[in-house]
């Protein structure tokens, strides 16, 4: 569960799961942690001119949320599965890989904005990224 879903239990009464606070702190956060992703791929000799998927994660608070995003996520081209989460019934998790893109700072920051934003839009959060280098 993503460390934002702690504070999202206030929010029931609206039926709204990611706040415009929570979307802002979490974009900041997911912007920062960027940098040190990637410079953990480059001790691992991932070049910046290097393409590789990225396998990403959103949670909702609803299946219907869930659905809808992963079908717009799919529209990217994307790999998309969404099911009920394991360690929390009551919410539901948004996964997959993307297609392969360029691990360059400017691209994957550009892309991890892009994911909060959407995310934002369709009310899940994006709980961030990771890939595997040996693809």
């Amino acid at each position: 569960m993503g460390f934002w879903s702690l504070f999202k239990a206030g929010q029931k009464n609206t039926g709204q799961f990611v706040s415009e606070h929570n979307y802002k702190v979490n974009l900041e956060r997911q912007i920062d942690m960027c940098s040190q992703t990637i410079e953990q791929l480059r001790k691992l000799n991932v070049a910046d001119d290097r393409e590789l998927k990225l396998e990403f994660f959103f949670y909702a608070n609803t299946a219907d949320k869930a659905s809808m995003f992963a079908s717009e996520l799919g529209k990217l081209n994307y790999s998309v599965m969404n099911k009920q989460s394991a360690g929390d019934k009551k919410l539901f998790v948004v996964t997959g890989w993307t297609t392969k893109m360029r691990m360059t700072d400017a691209i994957i920051k550009g892309w991890s904005k892009q994911m909060c934003e959407l995310g934002y839009k369709f009310d899940c959060d994006f709980d961030g990224w990771g890939t595997n280098p040996t693809q």
